[in-house]
């Protein structure tokens, strides 16, 4: 535990921290964290093709293919809209869209069902 003392509009506040575990990042002081990493959501392989994952939570914005259309991998899918940013959802393989799940204009969460690759 280490006590600091803060300085806010000319009036000074202590504070305590407790470093829950140290990482020391390159050429800077270390720097508390909890290790806490968030991993996109990868595509599922089954039987009959990958199914696509939404990667973050947001609103599915517009897809950019229809069923029956040819994708090659790194192919733009769809857009999803988070905290004002517009990301892209790219194709993990060569194939045609066989199957779009979720639709355009609703809220998705992370790893839901957005479409299937054959």
């Amino acid at each position: 535990m280490k006590i600091y003392k803060i300085k806010v509009n000319g009036k000074t506040y202590k504070v305590e921290l407790e470093a829950m575990e140290e990482v020391k990042s390159k050429g800077s002081t270390p720097v508390a964290s909890k290790k806490e990493e968030k991993k996109a959501a990868a595509p599922v392989s089954t039987g009959e093709g990958r199914e696509v994952l939404a990667p973050i939570q947001g609103m599915l914005m517009k897809y950019k293919v229809k069923v029956g259309d040819k994708v090659k991998k790194g192919d733009v899918l769809l857009l999803i809209e988070a905290m004002k940013l517009e990301n892209e959802v790219c194709a993990p393989c060569d194939g045609v869209v066989s199957e779009i799940v979720a639709q355009a204009g609703n809220m998705v969460s992370t790893k839901q069902l957005l479409l299937k690759i054959k």
